[in-house]
């Protein structure tokens, strides 16, 4: 009686080790054939809600290579024809005080940009002189050129650092300075930043 139990238990433990087995294999072969998650969704959403969406706020685009969160990363903010009327003096910019990335001047410049699209990548064309000034705490950019920035053209403040260490959406706001007799600042529009 235990020779035929055992003799029934064998081959059902060797088919239920095969089919064991089989599975590890398949879920191995499924791991590979997964593809890679993606790493810089870098443009802004197709959709953005704001709870209180008003006439004075005005969306900037802009590029990052990277959301994660400490990771290294390039931040294009541009300033495109159709968001300036007249030529920029001096621009400010103004960063939330718990966006806790160590922004640094000579990790800053001002370029005339490329905008990529599907086959090409956001780049640097000619890089604009200019002095950048950042305050101690962290919360404002201020941004001199040599030579006032022109109407035309798509121009970036390029900024090379490392993503804060809080997810979140982190909203930049750009005030210009125009050339005149009475220098005023005026709200140009923001850059809704988006860490995962």
């Amino acid at each position: 009686m235990v020779k035929q139990l055992f003799r029934f238990c064998i081959p059902g433990t060797l088919a239920l080790g095969g089919l064991t087995a089989g599975l590890i294999g398949s879920s191995v072969m499924l791991e590979s054939i997964t593809p890679p998650k993606a790493r810089a969704q870098a443009t802004p959403a197709l959709l953005e809600f704001r709870w209180e969406n008003s006439k004075d706020y005005k969306k900037l685009y802009y590029w990052q290579s990277s959301t994660i969160r400490r990771d290294r990363a390039t931040y294009y903010l541009m300033l495109k024809p159709k968001d300036r009327k007249t030529a920029i003096l001096k621009l400010s910019i103004s960063v939330p005080d718990y966006f806790d990335a160590k922004i640094k001047p000579n990790k800053l410049s001002l370029c005339l940009v490329h905008l990529g699209g599907m086959l090409s990548r956001t780049r640097c064309k000619e890089e604009v002189p200019a002095i950048f000034e950042v305050s101690e705490d962290q919360t404002s950019i201020e941004v001199f050129p040599d030579t006032p920035i022109p109407t035309e053209g798509t121009y970036a403040v390029v900024m090379k650092i490392f993503n804060p260490n809080q997810r979140g959406m982190f909203q930049f706001n750009a005030l210009a300075q125009a050339p005149g007799d009475v220098p005023m600042g005026g709200y140009l529009g923001s850059w809704l930043i988006d860490i995962n």
